[in-house]
């Protein structure tokens, strides 16, 4: 199993985290179009598309054949949504990656704490399962 990269954009997402799904629910909702596909981190998937790649236990964005990480997968996802989440997108990209991924990892590391986790991941709607790899 290889990413394809002519697929369109892939979030990995950590399944049992709360804040995590939240986020990806959040996509689903304002991605109109449907572009974006989602696996979680254990997933097969997951695992052959970063079998090269340090583990993680956060997001990851796969795009065009790159791989973004901690805080460049926000704002990647907001300028492929498009429309006025490109602003946002640029705003959040002026601060220098250092910062960013300080405060990127500083939530990554209290997400659990603060939103809770999940036995497993959970099931996703009916009308959005097919957008889901496994």
């Amino acid at each position: 199993m290889s990413v394809d990269a002519s697929a369109g954009p892939v979030v990995l997402y950590d399944g049992v985290c709360k804040f995590c799904n939240r986020s990806v629910k959040f996509i689903l909702r304002v991605d109109k179009k449907g572009v974006f596909r989602y696996a979680a981190l254990d997933s097969a998937f997951a695992i052959e598309a970063l079998k090269k790649e340090e583990p993680t236990d956060s997001g990851i964005l796969l795009y065009k054949g790159k791989i973004y990480r901690e805080s460049d997968v926000l704002p990647h996802i907001l300028l492929i949504l498009g429309g006025w989440w490109k602003p946002l997108a640029w705003l959040i990209l002026i601060f220098p990656r250092f910062i960013r991924d300080n405060v990127y990892r500083w939530i990554a590391r209290n997400r659990y704490k603060w939103f809770g986790k999940y036995d497993s991941c959970p099931i996703p709607k009916p009308e959005w399962k097919e957008r889901f790899i496994k």
